[in-house]
């Protein structure tokens, strides 16, 4: 399988974090998003949307990473893997949680964070105020569980371990959440290579955001 990434991504990273838990070998390709790379013939044949993560697995072009997420349980976990169980019920509470990172988590952070580093924009209290929503909201679902969906790691922890990590790399501080702390402090003991993937990807995530901001 080849993988189409850059590893300062967050929804790159997602994916390899998983594929390391299932023993998965991937071909990585780096792909140069600060030099447009992505833009490039070659990639938008294989991805006409130009994002990564793009996986491609024999004939299958897949992108979005929660949807890779989905697809290499489906075919490489074990049957009806804690990761991703067949129960209809545990199910929905893990696709909830992903559509939860994908619509209102990651969305409330690039929302906040991208105009402040990339434009100079001034801070938004508004948009920090429903990032704040958001981050209670995992708070209080990790309140009520060990991980997001339930007693288990599931393929919904590995989607939002690399958000959180992505508000880490912009400073945003996780101390007022003692359970997405907590939780977050576990992922980090407890996924395989999390340091080498996760936790380098989120230092040059943050020095490229860093690298675009000029103080005033």
């Amino acid at each position: 399988m080849d993988l189409y990434y850059h590893p300062a991504s967050p929804y790159c990273r997602s994916v390899m974090l998983l594929a390391r838990a299932l023993n998965l070998q991937l071909n990585l390709r780096f792909v140069d998003l600060m030099t447009e790379e992505q833009l490039k013939p070659s990639f938008t044949a294989l991805n006409p949307f130009h994002c990564v993560p793009t996986l491609i697995d024999n004939d299958l072009t897949l992108w979005e990473s929660r949807a890779i997420l989905v697809y290499l349980v489906d075919k490489y976990g074990r049957t009806n893997s804690r990761l991703y169980p067949k129960d209809a019920r545990t199910r929905a509470i893990i696709n909830q949680r992903l559509f939860f990172d994908h619509g209102t988590l990651a969305t409330r952070l690039e929302d906040y964070y991208y105009p402040l580093y990339f434009e100079n924009a001034p801070a938004d209290a508004g948009k920090m105020e429903k990032l704040d929503e958001a981050v209670a909201t995992l708070n209080r679902y990790l309140s009520e569980n060990s991980y997001a969906a339930g007693p288990n790691v599931t393929i919904a922890d590995y989607s939002l371990v690399a958000t959180v990590s992505s508000l880490e790399a912009v400073h945003y501080d996780l101390g007022r959440f003692p359970g997405v702390a907590s939780w977050y402090g576990g992922c980090k003991a407890l996924m395989p290579e999390y340091d080498e993937i996760n936790e380098s990807g989120m230092l040059q995530y943050r020095a490229y955001f860093e690298s675009q901001r000029s103080d005033p």
